[in-house]
């Protein structure tokens, strides 16, 4: 199959994933009570208009702080490779970055290298080594806060993980997980491994990734590289906090209920589905009334608001920063002609 048709397929059925779980999610409402006569979306919208707006400006105000810090740690990762480049484009193509994730699952990570790339000439294959340390970097540090959530709330995210049935019914596969995935990890390996013999340009490649993958080791400055990457998950903690105070069927729950939210977001949020969208949406509004006995129409309502309104923030950031990159691009090519 046409590596392009084979694209745009992957894309088209994550974009079909996504609405049917979009749509599940809005089927589930049960609109009664002080709710009676409201349409699915007149509910959304009656949310945002009764949401504290001051709430959730602060939380744009702290989801921009926390790329700030991501592009200043990006920065830092790139200097021991000898590419001393500016915060300003850093930070330009990190937000390039989150736009392109909007659109294609994950597409932002190499996006983001390739427009630091035309901005200032580091190469990809380096930059993008830099980029899978600080994935590697979230996962850890997404792993700590869902542990202190899940032991914090254990007894309610367990609650919620029983509810769970990911079987569909089945019985339990007789081959291990853990066997298939050593079976793909050596073919795959065996397979780098006679490419490289064979292309002396994969060559090249990988050995800018490794310059880039091996720059932690080289940080002047490891220390406030760990400041730089708790200081962004406690802020993505905190912005769940502080958008859960601009509803009022929120506000009342409690730091422990930032928590389980927090823990819950971030399984929906593994799904390789654009910005989270449907996963998000199905999971979230299931925790809270599941766990919190909040009302499934405000349940829905708050959570299609608080992912709209940090997708808007994103793509509104990321449009600007790309109008930016186009311009600063253009000027340069112009200047060294």
């Amino acid at each position: 199959m046409n590596s392009k048709l084979k694209s745009v397929l992957q894309y088209v059925v994550t974009i079909g994933i996504t609405v049917a779980l979009l749509w599940l999610s809005l089927r589930g409402i049960n609109i009664g009570g002080e709710h009676e006569g409201e349409g699915k979306f007149d509910l959304i919208l009656n949310a945002w208009i009764n949401a504290d707006k001051v709430y959730l400006l602060l939380m744009a105000a702290i989801l921009m702080f926390s790329h700030v810090l991501r592009a200043e740690r990006w920065r830092m990762l790139l200097q021991p490779s000898g590419h001393r480049g500016t915060f300003s484009n850093s930070f330009l193509s990190v937000m390039v970055g989150y736009l392109v994730n909007l659109a294609i699952p994950r597409g932002g990570e190499v996006s983001r290298c390739y427009n630091l790339f035309k901005l200032e000439k580091t190469p990809v294959e380096v930059s993008f080594g830099t980029v899978v340390v600080e994935r590697l970097v979230d996962i850890l540090c997404l792993f700590i806060l869902v542990a202190i959530s899940f032991i914090v709330e254990w007894d309610k995210l367990e609650m919620f993980m029983s509810s769970l049935d990911f079987s569909g019914g089945g019985t339990k596969p007789k081959v291990s997980p853990l066997l298939i995935i050593a079976i793909v990890g050596v073919g795959g390996l065996i397979l780098v491994i006679y490419l490289l013999r064979n292309n002396p340009k994969l060559k090249k490649l990988l050995g800018g990734f490794k310059e880039g993958f091996l720059a932690i080791f080289h940080l002047r400055n490891k220390w406030l590289f760990i400041v730089y990457s708790i200081a962004i998950w406690t802020l993505y903690f905190l912005m769940s906090y502080v958008v859960m105070l601009a509803f009022g069927e929120t506000a009342n729950l409690g730091m422990r209920a930032v928590l389980t939210i927090f823990a819950i977001g971030a399984i929906a949020m593994a799904a390789p589905l654009p910005g989270g969208a449907g996963s998000y949406h199905l999971l979230l509004p299931m925790g809270l009334v599941s766990l919190y006995n909040m009302d499934r129409a405000d349940a829905v309502a708050f959570v299609f608001i608080f992912h709209a309104w940090q997708t808007l923030v994103l793509a509104l950031f990321g449009f600007i920063c790309l109008l930016i990159s186009l311009w600063l691009i253009r000027w340069k090519n112009q200047q060294t002609k």
